[in-house]
């Protein structure tokens, strides 16, 4: 599991700091606070983005969820599970399940940027 752990926090700080780059916010501060990391408890992995927590890991299942307060799990935000780390995009505020016209994780950050925009490629 650790193993696992270790892949999703590595996949998350990636994809939190190439949106930061994307958006031209990519300043050293920024890119500092885009780092994750995690914290193994009894029942719990928490998993931290920067300072702030942001999901929390089911030991027992490998499953993962968003977090409604620190240490609270949101089981109404589920994100996958330590196998299927690769089907979401972790670079926005929550993870977004990834579709199969954004293969190429560039071409997901764009996309992504430009619908909270509300523009479109064109």
């Amino acid at each position: 599991m650790i193993n696992k752990l270790e892949n999703l926090i590595k996949k998350i700080t990636l994809d939190q700091q190439k949106r930061l780059a994307v958006n031209s916010l990519d300043c050293q501060c920024n890119l500092d606070n885009a780092i994750a990391s995690y914290k193994i408890k009894k029942k719990y992995t928490y998993i931290d983005i920067g300072n702030s927590g942001r999901y929390m890991v089911v030991n027992d299942t490998g499953e993962i969820f968003g977090i409604k307060g620190y240490g609270v799990i949101h089981r109404g935000h589920s994100f996958g599970t330590l196998d299927t780390i690769d089907d979401y995009f972790w670079g926005d505020y929550r993870a977004i399940k990834k579709d199969s016209s954004c293969k190429n994780s560039v071409k997901l950050v764009r996309k992504i940027c430009l619908e909270h925009l509300g523009l479109s490629e064109g």
